[in-house]
C-alpha cells in the first residue's frame, strides 16, 4: 500500500476538494483528486501526472496506451505555486526532464465550493535541440482503485443519433482480469474514445466517466476542444488510470516541432469528482460548466427560439411563407425568430454556392428587411442561419479569396461535399467572416445567429504546419478567438452552436456560445433518448431541444413533442400558422410552462430516474432538480403499462405531484412512496404519450 507522506507531497484545494500530489523522489509525480479533507485519501495509483510522447523517446514500454511514456516517467518535481483569482483557486506544478531538457507546467483551477478541476499542461523546451512532440496529455490521474467493480460510462454519437450512452463494468471489456500481478507488468490495452477531424462529437463524446457503485466514488470528465481529442482508461498494477489529451500523432496526424525556448500548451480538460455516484458527479460537473460560461445577457433571459427549419420550411423560406409563421410564433410566446437555411438562395441549388451571404431577391421581392422588420414589430429578435467556415466550390468567393485562406493538403485545396473549408489562421478568411457578421448585425439588425457546420474536412491542413493535425489545432484555436472577438464587438448577439445537429457539442465552443442544437432528428418518437441524455454533455439551459408540433398531429402527439422541449432550452418549430385554435392553445400552454420554469432550470442538476436512456426504451425519463423542486418529464413510447422511477433524493419526503403539461389531456397515474423514493407512473391510455411534472418536496417534519 502506498501511503501519503506530508514531506513528499503537496496538498491543494478548498472546502469541497482536496488534490494531493505525490512528489516523492525517484518515482513519477502523480495526482489523486478526492472530495473532502486530506485524511480521506490513502492508497493511490502512481500514474504519471504528465505524459509526453516524442519521436526521439517514445514510450517506456510498448503498448497502445497514452501512459508510461519515457519522458512522463522521468519528469521530476521542480516546485509549485498557488494563487487565487476571485472564487477560482489556482495551482501550478512544475516538472523537468534532464535528458530532453523539456519542462512541463500543469495548471489546475477549481471554483470555490465545487469539487471539480480544469487542467491544461504547457511544455517548454529548455534544452538545446528541437524536440518533435507526438502527444502531450492535458491531465493524467489514477482513480485510486483496481478495475474490479468499476463501471465505465461513454457516449457514442452520430448525426440523428446523438448522445447514446452506455454503462458497463470495465471487467466486461477493455480491462479483463489478466492477472497483472503474476506478470509483474502493467497491461497494454485500454478503453479509448476519440474524435478525428472537426466534428468533435461526431463519433464519440468528449465526456466520460468512472463509477465505483459500492462506495459511490465517481468521476466525470470532459475534453474541452472543438477539434481532435482522445480520452482513455486502462488498468495498471496499482489501479485504474485516466488519460485526457487533445490531438496526438497516432490518432490525429498531429506532431509539433518544439524549438529551444518555445512553448506548447494543450487543450483544457475538466474532471468532476463525487462520493455520491453518477448523479453526484453530474451535479458537480453542471456547477463547474456554469462557472466556465462566458458572461452574456442571454443567461438571464433564456428566450424561447422559433426556427423555421425543422419539419417546417426545410431550407425554403420566402416572404409569403414567413410572415404568417412569424405571427403564429409570436402568438405562441416565442421571443426569437430565426430564418434558417435558404435565405441567400436564388436558384434552389445553394449547397455548393454558399459563402457570400447576401439575401435573396427572388425569395424576398421587397427585401429580407421586410421580414426582419415584421419579426421586430411582433416583439421578437430576428435571427439568421449562417455556416461561416465554408465556401461552396461554385461560390464567387472561392476565387476572390487567396488559396492560402483555405485548408490544403499537399498544396491542393481540400474539398468536402462541394465545399472548401476556410482556414481561420489566415487574415483574409477572418476579414471575410468579420465583414459578414458585422454587415448582417449592423445593417440588417440581426440579433441571433444559428452557426451551422455541415462538413468535416478530415485530419486538417498542412499549409504552414509541420503536420495536418498541427494545422487543424491552429485553426481550431483561431476559430475560438474569432468567436470571442465577435462577442466582444456585439456583446448582446446570441450565438447558437449547431454542427449538423450536435456534431460539435463541446465546451470549447459552449463556454462561449449560448445554446446548442441537440440533434437534426425529425422523428419525434426518436428524440426522447437524445433530449433525456443531453444534460450528460451540456447544461439544461443550453440544450436546445426541438419541439415541432404539426397540424396533422393528434393532441397526444403534439403534447409528446412539446414535452421534449420543455426541460431544456425550448426550440420551437412547426406549421403553427396552420393549426386549429385548440392546437395553438396546446402549444402556447407548453411555451408558457417552459417560460415559467426556465429560470429554475438554469440552476438545476440532472437525475435519470430510469437510468441513462437506451435508444429503444419504451419508457424514458429526465428529472432536473432545483432545490426542493424536481421537474420531471416522462415519455412513454410503447405498450400501455407502468414504470417505477427512482428518485432517492426525495426519499423520506412528502411529495406534492403536479402535472405541468399537458393539463388538457388525461393524466398519468402517479403514486410516490416516501420510504423508497420511488414514483410509480401509470399510462393506460394512447401510446405514445408524455407528461411533464413538478414535484415539490417537504420533509416529514414540515421543512
Amino acid at each position: 500500500m502506498n501511503v501519503w507522506d506530508a514531506t513528499t507531497s503537496l496538498t491543494w484545494g478548498h472546502s469541497a476538494l482536496t488534490v494531493v500530489v505525490d512528489t516523492s523522489p525517484g518515482r513519477p509525480v502523480s495526482v489523486r483528486t478526492t472530495t473532502g479533507v486530506q485524511d480521506s485519501v490513502g492508497e493511490h495509483t502512481a500514474q504519471p501526472l504528465v505524459e509526453i510522447l516524442t519521436a526521439a523517446t517514445g514510450r517506456a514500454r510498448a503498448s497502445h496506451r497514452f501512459s508510461e511514456t519515457a519522458v512522463g516517467r522521468r519528469l521530476a518535481f521542480t516546485g509549485s505555486h498557488t494563487s487565487r483569482d476571485g472564487e477560482w483557486h489556482h495551482l501550478r506544478i512544475g516538472l523537468h526532464d534532464t535528458i530532453t531538457g523539456l519542462s512541463a507546467y500543469v495548471e489546475l483551477r477549481s471554483l470555490d465550493g465545487v469539487s471539480a478541476v480544469q487542467a491544461r499542461t504547457s511544455v517548454v523546451n529548455d534544452g538545446t535541440e528541437a524536440v518533435t512532440l507526438l502527444g502531450v496529455s492535458s491531465l493524467c490521474a489514477g482513480f485510486g482503485r483496481a478495475a474490479d467493480d468499476l463501471e465505465v460510462l461513454w457516449g457514442d454519437s452520430e448525426w440523428l443519433g446523438e448522445g447514446r450512452w452506455s454503462r458497463r463494468l470495465l471487467r466486461d471489456g477493455a480491462t479483463v482480469d489478466l492477472d497483472l500481478r503474476l506478470h509483474r507488468q502493467d497491461g497494454r490495452g485500454r478503453f479509448a474514445a476519440m474524435s478525428n477531424g472537426t466534428w468533435s462529437t461526431g463519433q464519440q463524446l468528449p465526456t466520460g466517466g468512472l463509477v465505483h457503485e459500492p462506495s459511490g466514488q465517481a468521476w466525470l470528465w470532459q475534453v474541452e476542444h472543438n477539434g481532435a481529442w482522445r480520452w482513455e482508461i486502462g488498468e495498471r498494477l496499482d489501479g485504474a488510470y485516466v488519460a485526457l489529451t487533445g490531438p496526438t500523432d497516432i490518432d490525429h496526424q498531429w506532431q509539433h516541432r518544439l524549438a529551444p525556448g518555445e512553448q506548447f500548451t494543450t487543450v483544457p480538460v475538466s474532471v468532476a469528482v463525487s462520493g455520491a455516484g453518477l448523479h453526484g458527479a453530474a451535479a458537480v460537473l453542471s456547477a463547474h460548466r456554469r462557472a466556465l460560461l462566458r458572461p452574456h445577457p442571454d443567461r438571464d433571459r433564456l428566450p424561447v427560439v422559433f426556427n423555421d427549419y425543422m419539419n417546417t420550411l426545410m431550407g425554403d423560406p420566402t416572404t409569403a411563407k414567413l410572415l404568417p409563421l412569424v405571427d403564429a410564433a409570436a402568438a405562441a410566446g416565442a421571443e426569437v425568430f430565426c430564418i434558417d437555411a435558404g435565405w441567400y438562395d436564388e436558384d434552389g441549388t445553394w449547397w455548393d454556392s454558399v459563402g457570400a451571404w447576401e439575401p435573396s431577391q427572388t425569395r424576398f421581392p421587397r427585401g429580407i428587411e421586410e421580414v426582419l422588420t415584421h419579426i421586430r414589430r411582433r416583439g421578437m429578435v430576428p435571427g439568421l442561419w449562417l455556416e461561416p467556415e465554408v465556401i461552396g466550390v461554385r461560390s464567387p468567393l472561392a476565387d476572390k479569396l487567396p488559396a492560402e485562406a483555405f485548408f490544403q493538403r499537399g498544396g491542393v485545396r481540400v474539398v468536402e461535399h462541394g465545399r472548401y473549408h476556410l482556414d481561420l489562421r489566415h487574415p483574409a478568411a477572418l476579414a471575410h467572416l468579420d465583414d459578414t457578421v458585422d454587415r448582417l448585425v449592423e445593417q440588417l439588425g440581426v440579433g441571433y445567429f444559428k452557426l451551422d457546420y455541415n462538413i468535416d474536412p478530415g485530419a486538417g491542413t498542412d499549409r504552414d504546419a509541420a503536420s495536418p493535425g498541427q494545422g487543424l489545432l491552429g485553426h481550431n484555436r483561431a476559430h475560438l478567438a474569432w468567436l470571442d472577438a465577435v462577442l466582444d464587438r456585439h456583446p448582446g448577439l446570441i450565438l447558437e452552436n449547431c454542427g449538423s445537429g450536435a456534431m460539435r457539442m463541446d465546451y470549447a465552443l459552449l463556454s462561449r456560445l449560448q445554446l446548442q442544437s441537440t440533434t437534426d432528428q425529425q422523428n419525434p418518437l426518436l428524440y426522447p433518448p437524445i433530449a433525456a441524455a443531453a444534460p450528460m454533455s451540456i447544461l439544461p439551459e443550453q440544450a436546445a431541444n426541438w419541439a415541432y408540433p404539426q397540424p396533422d398531429m393528434t393532441d397526444e402527439q403534439i403534447a409528446f413533442t412539446m414535452c421534449t422541449g420543455i426541460l431544456g432550452r425550448l426550440y420551437l418549430s412547426g406549421h403553427l400558422d396552420h393549426m386549429s385554435p385548440a392546437q395553438a392553445c396546446s402549444v402556447g400552454d407548453a411555451v408558457a410552462v417552459h417560460r415559467e420554469i426556465r429560470a429554475a432550470l438554469a440552476g438545476a442538476v440532472p437525475v435519470w430516474p430510469l437510468g441513462l436512456p437506451g435508444w429503444s426504451d419504451a419508457w424514458i425519463s429526465l428529472a432536473l432538480v432545483a432545490g426542493d423542486t424536481t421537474y420531471l418529464t416522462v415519455w412513454h413510447r410503447a405498450d400501455p403499462g407502468q414504470a417505477e422511477l427512482r428518485l432517492p433524493h426525495l426519499a423520506g419526503c412528502h411529495v406534492e405531484i403536479e402535472t405541468l403539461y399537458p393539463r388538457h389531456l388525461p393524466a398519468f397515474g402517479a403514486a410516490f412512496d416516501p420510504a423508497t423514493g420511488a414514483l410509480t407512473v401509470d399510462d393506460r391510455g394512447t401510446v405514445p404519450a408524455a407528461r411533464t411534472f413538478r414535484l415539490r418536496a417537504a420533509h416529514r417534519d414540515g421543512r
